[in-house]
């Protein structure tokens, strides 16, 4: 990401002076996915891409925004009321108002940003937004008095109350906390996090992002929360202390299969073994033992097809490409139904496999996936 980009765009829409510079990143997330909802452990890292934001007081109670990348222009206050229209402008008047309401007196500020996060394809561009924001105004309004848990929660406010988006707590997390060389292995139910050692000498992470996105998402999601709770409710006739899948076991699982209907049965099983997937990664990385981790990465996709059935045709593809190119681990990555499988690429793999992925994906379905190389990197930070 490119510091001068910004600052010679912020000089240029404002007065000519320069500010303070903050950068927050998005993120992956190696393995742990639909756990988040269910109790269980997610384990994203943050990556080298995501958003700058070039940031100055300007001594009145309007915020002047400019989006570099949209090349677009707004201007808003700080009430309640002064929502502004463009959906990009939201998250910043978002983090303001739920700043304000944590006691910090953020005033009127000059701001222009850019990203390279790419948008839609499951990487957290808003997160990274969001977060740049909420660190920003904590350093230039608040004496950085809010601790990092509340700002990745500023993060996650944002989105449900002034974006309509009802996401868990992971992606702000990550980009606040992310640490080079480490993820971080998140409980969803205690907000407990370890961070884990993550430095795949000889391999590289790619993703490949299929660049479709089916309509049936957000339906689909709602569907699986469904399930999942229906299970819960059976179990706890026999076992009153399970709250989550998170508490169950498969022998609890199977006590109920007969009162729960197939495909929830599916479901349940899905998450039961990715919670414990997600544990098991933990124990490779600290031996080093990347193997392990692949093979792991393989056994969540395939649930996430055949059991959650969250993938969809070109994700199966690209997996079964993956495995067919010797890569140590590939699995679709984020909520399913379209977007990046992650892999774990032995380095003198690599361009075989980035060769292979878009000509084979290109005479199948028409068009070229998108490679994204990804490095673990630093969470929310001013750079200057």
């Amino acid at each position: 990401m490119d510091i001068e980009h910004v600052r010679s765009r912020f000089i240029k829409h404002f007065d000519g002076t320069t500010g303070a510079v903050y950068a927050s990143p998005g993120r992956i997330n190696l393995i742990g996915e639909h756990t988040d909802y269910n109790g269980g452990f997610v384990f994203p890292g943050a990556i080298d891409k995501g958003m700058i934001a070039e940031i100055k007081p300007n001594g009145t109670n309007i915020v002047k925004a400019y989006s570099i990348d949209l090349k677009d222009y707004v201007e808003f206050g700080l009430n309640e009321e002064d929502a502004p229209r463009a959906s990009w402008a939201r998250y910043i008047f978002g983090v303001c108002r739920e700043m304000i309401k944590r006691g910090v007196e953020v005033k009127g500020f000059n701001t222009a940003f850019a990203g390279d996060v790419p948008l839609g394809a499951g990487m957290s561009s808003s997160a990274a937004l969001e977060s740049t924001y909420a660190y920003a105004l904590n350093d230039l309004f608040g004496d950085n008095k809010i601790d990092k848990f509340e700002l990745a929660k500023v993060g996650q406010a944002t989105e449900h109350n002034y974006c309509g988006v009802n996401c868990g707590i992971m992606d702000q997390f990550a980009s606040v906390f992310g640490k080079k060389g480490s993820l971080i292995r998140l409980d969803c139910r205690s907000l407990e996090y370890q961070y884990f050692p993550f430095e795949p000498k000889g391999y590289r992470l790619v993703l490949v992002d299929s660049v479709v996105k089916h309509e049936l998402a957000s339906s689909a999601y709602n569907k699986r929360r469904q399930s999942c709770e229906a299970v819960v409710a059976a179990v706890q006739k026999n076992h009153p202390h399970v709250e989550y899948l998170r508490d169950c076991n498969m022998e609890m699982l199977n006590e109920v299969k007969a009162d729960v209907t197939e495909e929830d049965y599916k479901r349940a099983e899905y998450v039961i073994e990715e919670i414990q997937r997600v544990l098991d990664v933990c124990d490779a990385l600290e031996k080093g033992d990347y193997e392990t981790v692949g093979q792991k990465m393989y056994e969540t996709h395939h649930g996430m097809s055949k059991l959650y059935e969250v993938s969809c045709e070109e994700l199966d593809f690209l997996n079964d490409l993956a495995f067919d190119c010797g890569v140590t681990g590939s699995r679709v990555m984020g909520g399913g139904f379209g977007g990046c499988t992650i892999n774990l690429v032995k380095d003198e793999l690599y361009s075989t496999f980035v060769e292979k992925a878009k000509e084979e994906f290109k005479n199948k379905f028409g068009r070229s996936p998108k490679i994204y190389d990804v490095v673990i990197s630093d969470g929310a930070r001013r750079l200057e």
